[in-house]
C-alpha cells in the first residue's frame, strides 16, 4: 500500500512569518531617520556654505569710548565765539601807507598796526608846536617889559616923593607897568592856546596810526596798502576796517539749549567741550552765564560756556559739541578706553571673547569687559578699529570663513 506524501515540512511558521514584516519595518524607519538626519545636515551645509562657502556675519567696529558719558546730563551743539572782538579803524580818512600785520600775527596792547598817510597833518602839527615856541618866546620879552616897567614905576614913585617930577610922570609910569601885567596875561593865553592847537594836530596825528586795543590775534585783514580808509566806509573803493582782532583768551563756547532742558543747567557747572574739527581733544570746561532771553522762534535759551583747559587750536566760529556733567570728570576717567557693544561679547566654557574678523576669516580673541561706558562696554584684549563679529552663532568656530553682511 502506497503511504501518503508528508506535507507537514511545507507549513508555514507563524513566528517567522510575523517576524519578516517586523524587521523590515524597522529598517524602513532607520533609513528615514538617516535620511531625516542627512537632510538636516545639508541644511546646516548650506546654511553655513552661502556666499562660496561662508558663514554670513554681523560686525560692528570697536570703538574708542570715554567714561566722561556716564556723568553726561544733557548734550548741546554751538560755535566757539570770542567775547572780545574787534574791527578796526581809523577816525582818519586817508590812504593806507603801512600795514605791518597779517591773519595769525599775535599782537600786544597799543601796538602799531596800521598806518595811513599823514604829512600834511604831520606838517600841522610841526606848525602848532611852532606856534608855541613863538607864544613862549613873547611871554619872555613881555616878563623883560615887565621888570622893566615895575622898576620905572618904583623910582617914579620915589622921585614924585622927594617932588623931584610932576604928577603926570608919575601917571604915566604907572600906567606903563600895569600894561606889561597886561601883556603878559595875554601872552599867557596864547601859549595855552598855542598848546592846545598842538594838542589837537597831535590827535589827528595819532588818528591816522591803529594800533591794538587789547593784547590778541589778528583774525582777518580787510585791507591792502593803497586802499582808502573812511571810518564808515560810505565812499566808492573805500575800506571801513583794516582788521578784525580778537582776545583768545576770552573764547567761549555759545551753545542753544533747549527751553525744555533748562532746568538741568546751571552756573558754573561743569562741562565737557569736544570740537568737530579734532574729535579726539576733550577739554574740560564750565557754564559761565545763561542769557537771560529765550529765542521765542527755536524756543532755546543761550548758555556761554568758558573753556578750563586751554588748546591753541582752538580758533573761533569752530563747530562744538558741549556735555554738560553732573560732576567734573575725575582724573582716571579723562582718557578713552577701548569699548564695544555688548552683543559682540561671547561666553564659552567660562571663557569671554569676541570673534574678530580678519582676511574674511574669524579670529577667537580673549577678551576681558570692564565697565560700562554709556551704551557700550570696556574691553581689554582688542584694538579700536578691530571688526567684531555681532550676535556670534554658538557654532561659530575661530579661523572659519566668514562673510560680512552688508547693511
Amino acid at each position: 500500500m502506497t503511504s501518503s506524501p508528508d506535507i507537514s515540512k511545507l507549513k508555514i511558521e507563524r513566528s517567522a512569518k510575523a517576524q519578516i514584516p517586523g524587521r523590515r519595518a524597522r529598517r524602513r524607519k532607520w533609513v528615514r531617520l538617516a535620511l531625516l538626519a542627512a537632510a538636516l545636515a545639508a541644511a546646516a551645509a548650506v546654511a553655513m556654505r552661502k556666499a562660496g562657502g561662508k558663514a554670513d556675519v554681523d560686525t560692528v567696529t570697536v570703538a574708542q569710548a570715554y567714561p566722561s558719558q556716564n556723568y553726561t546730563l544733557l548734550n548741546a551743539t554751538g560755535y566757539v565765539v570770542a567775547q572780545r572782538k574787534a574791527a578796526l579803524s581809523s577816525k582818519a580818512t586817508g590812504r593806507l601807507e603801512w600795514l605791518g600785520v597779517l591773519e595769525g600775527s599775535k599782537v600786544k596792547k597799543d601796538e602799531v598796526i596800521a598806518r595811513l598817510e599823514n604829512r600834511d597833518v604831520s606838517a600841522a602839527l610841526g606848525q602848532a608846536q611852532a606856534n608855541i615856541k613863538v607864544a613862549q618866546a613873547n611871554l619872555e620879552q613881555g616878563q623883560a617889559e615887565l621888570l622893566d616897567a615895575q622898576q620905572a614905576y618904583k623910582r617914579a614913585g620915589e622921585l614924585l616923593a622927594q617932588k623931584f617930577i610932576a604928577a603926570a610922570s608919575y601917571d604915566s609910569a604907572l600906567a606903563r607897568y600895569n600894561k606889561a601885567r597886561a601883556a603878559i596875561a595875554a601872552q599867557r593865553a596864547a601859549i595855552a592856546a598855542a598848546q592846545a592847537y598842538a594838542q589837537s594836530a597831535q590827535v589827528a596825528l595819532d588818528q591816522t596810526v591803529i594800533r591794538a586795543p587789547f593784547d590778541g590775534v589778528i583774525l582777518t585783514k580787510s585791507a591792502n596798502v593803497g586802499d582808502n580808509i573812511t571810518p564808515f566806509s560810505s565812499a566808492a573803493d573805500s575800506k571801513g576796517a583794516v582788521v578784525t582782532i580778537a582776545d583768545m583768551d576770552t573764547l567761549e563756547v555759545e551753545a542753544d539749549v533747549s527751553e525744555a532742558s533748562i532746568a538741568k543747567i546751571k552756573a558754573e557747572q561743569p562741562a565737557e567741550i569736544q570740537l568737530d574739527a579734532f574729535p579726539e581733544l576733550r577739554l574740560a570746561g564750565v557754564v559761565s552765564r545763561m542769557v537771560p532771553t529765550v529765542d521765542r522762534s527755536k524756543a532755546t535759551l543761550l548758555v556761554k560756556v568758558r573753556f578750563v583747559e586751554r588748546d591753541p587750536r582752538v580758533l573761533p566760529d569752530m563747530s562744538a559739541k558741549v556735555a554738560f556733567l553732573s560732576q567734573a570728570v575725575p582724573a582716571q576717567d579723562k582718557a578713552a578706553v577701548t569699548a564695544v557693544q555688548p552683543a559682540a561679547i561671547a561666553a564659552r566654557e567660562g571663557k569671554t571673547f569676541v570673534f574678530v574678523v580678519e582676511n574674511e576669516k574669524v579670529r577667537q580673541v580673549p577678551v576681558t569687559s570692564g565697565r560700562k561706558v554709556g551704551e557700550l562696554v570696556e574691553l581689554k584684549g582688542v584694538k579700536p578699529g578691530d571688526k567684531a563679529v555681532l550676535n556670534p552663532d554658538a557654532r561659530l568656530q575661530d579661523g572659519q570663513p566668514v562673510s560680512v553682511v552688508k547693511k
